[in-house]
């Protein structure tokens, strides 16, 4: 599909990220009769009731009652079966970091923590749901893998490949829709980022919602600047090597992600860019900032996670590029 056409047409439709999590639950669920799920009583915003339903003897509803929720995970994957933990990601990982560290990545158990209504899709809920540092919290526990798709087929196909995947894992979802930009026939590969947009002036490096956002950039900018755009679904393990050459054959780099702009994908791509082909880097995110209560356009608009911001951010990047 060309990505631009699209972006420039209108022509994606929108889907909530945490549906293509629920329908790749019980893909997974269907051929594997070891997938559990678990809730802190949370099953339909989590999008795990049609699971429940489904298979009611493989789900657990622990209650409000999160740290117990990793727990007793902790110990469905110990017996041998692959257990789905459920919540908001303001509670877990935002109550449970202690048991994720210690009874699921120290022991090595193949949980699977899926942090649901992320960053500021929720909106109005305020700034004690709005989770916006979970991705820093998770991408520095050891063993530990950290997905963030960007529409709700790529939730659908990072579910199915946790799955597969042994080892522990969070995948990161929000609760608003957002444009589906990728097909079923777009891949995706644990660990592997994918380029949507070929570039040669500066790389726009995105992941969740803000992939679109960098798009947009993108299309927008093309009569004056070559925009690659690179969908950073997974932020640990981290593809070293796409990012390394998207810094020598660009110069220069874009960050765009729905979380604090410390700790995360910015973060992440940073420390690698530091150690390996020093270039300019600027980061699009919320500076240092709790969130509020608002629809999420307005606090999208608010904290700067837009494709202005990302093109003014574009446009200083190359000036410090050229400065060099």
């Amino acid at each position: 599909m060309n990505f631009l056409h699209g972006i420039a047409t209108g022509t994606f439709e929108e889907t909530a990220i945490r549906d293509g999590f629920g329908h790749g639950l019980l893909e997974l669920a269907d051929a594997n009769p070891k997938v559990v799920a678990l809730t802190a009583d949370l099953a339909e915003s989590t999008r795990v009731q049609d699971f429940a339903e489904k298979y009611p003897e493989r789900f657990f509803d622990v209650g409000v009652a999160e740290q117990n929720l990793i727990g007793i995970a902790a110990g469905l994957a110990h017996e041998g079966f692959i257990p789905f933990a459920t919540s908001y990601a303001a509670f877990s990982p935002g109550r449970t970091w202690d048991q994720i560290r210690v009874s699921v990545a120290y022991s090595g158990a193949n949980v699977k923590i899926i942090g649901c209504h992320a960053g500021l899709s929720v909106g109005r809920d305020g700034a004690t749901h709005q989770a916006l540092e979970d991705v820093a919290l998770m991408r520095v526990v050891p063993n530990l893998t950290v997905v963030v798709p960007c529409d709700a087929e790529e939730a659908r196909k990072a579910t199915l490949a946790l799955g597969k995947h042994v080892g522990p894992a969070y995948l990161r979802l929000g609760r608003e829709k957002v444009p589906t930009l990728t097909s079923k026939k777009t891949p995706f590969v644990l660990g592997k980022a994918l380029t949507i947009a070929p570039g040669s002036d500066v790389t726009v490096i995105a992941n969740g919602p803000l992939v679109f956002q960098a798009m947009k950039a993108a299309q927008q900018m093309q009569s004056k600047y070559s925009l690659r755009v690179i969908n950073l679904h997974t932020v640990k393990p981290l593809d070293q090597e796409v990012i390394i050459d998207a810094a020598k054959e660009t110069g220069a780099i874009v960050t765009a992600e729905d979380h604090q702009a410390a700790g995360g994908l910015g973060s992440a791509v940073s420390e690698l860019v530091a150690k390996t082909c020093p270039v300019p880097v600027i980061r699009v995110g919320v500076q240092d900032s709790f969130g509020e209560s608002g629809s999420v356009d307005e606090l999208m608009e608010h904290y700067g996670l837009t494709t202005e911001k990302i093109i003014k951010a574009v446009e200083a990047a190359i000036k410090l590029k050229h400065a060099r």
